[in-house]
């Protein structure tokens, strides 16, 4: 007979350690999932779920049991990719001959004709990509969380502990530095 959540946690809690188990196989894949949303490398990946779960199972005291586990284990997630980003911030600067063939195509098209650029998604989604790795961790952050996750500011506030007032500055902030990011890219380019 499978034992619920909130068993599996009183049983870890009581020093069973085994009992965590269970909890690490069901929610890996989420785990995962969110971690490649931050880090690049699977190595990077692995360390950042190999951080969860370690403060998971040393954090396990705090958990009220207020919210679903589930809840409390995705914001320890965020919080720790965070804390990734924040530790790993890349600071290249990157010149607009390092894009790749299909990224320059993709933004000459854009340039010229906005409406034509639609075609080539991929090409797209790498070049935001780039864009991303060069905002600071707060601003990668609160854009991932919105634009890519498309959680709501009351979501991103509650997983990361900012007020909701703060979430909207720096969505502003950070969509604004995305811009000034392509401008540049655009102005190198053509100048």
């Amino acid at each position: 007979m499978e034992r619920t959540e909130p068993e599996l946690i009183a049983a870890v809690l009581q020093g069973d350690a085994a009992s965590f188990e269970p909890l690490v196989q069901k929610y890996s894949p989420r785990v995962f999932a969110t971690a490649r949303r931050y880090a690049r490398r699977e190595d990077e990946v692995a360390d950042i779920a190999q951080e969860v779960w370690l403060k998971a199972f040393s954090k396990l005291g705090s958990f009220r049991a207020e919210a679903p586990f589930e809840h409390w284990l995705m914001r320890l997630t965020v919080r720790t990719c965070y804390d990734f980003l924040r530790g790993h911030q890349r600071n290249r600067e990157s010149s607009f001959s390092e894009l790749s063939e299909p990224e320059t195509d993709w933004l000459e098209r854009f340039v010229a004709d906005p409406s034509s650029a639609a075609e080539d998604a991929d090409a797209a989604k790498l070049l935001v990509a780039r864009i991303l790795e060069k905002l600071p961790p707060p601003a990668r952050l609160v854009i991932t969380l919105l634009e890519i996750e498309d959680r709501t500011v009351k979501e991103i506030a509650e997983l990361t502990g900012w007020s909701v007032a703060l979430v909207k500055v720096r969505a502003f902030r950070a969509r604004r530095q995305m811009r000034k990011i392509l401008e540049k890219m655009t102005k190198d380019k053509y100048l």
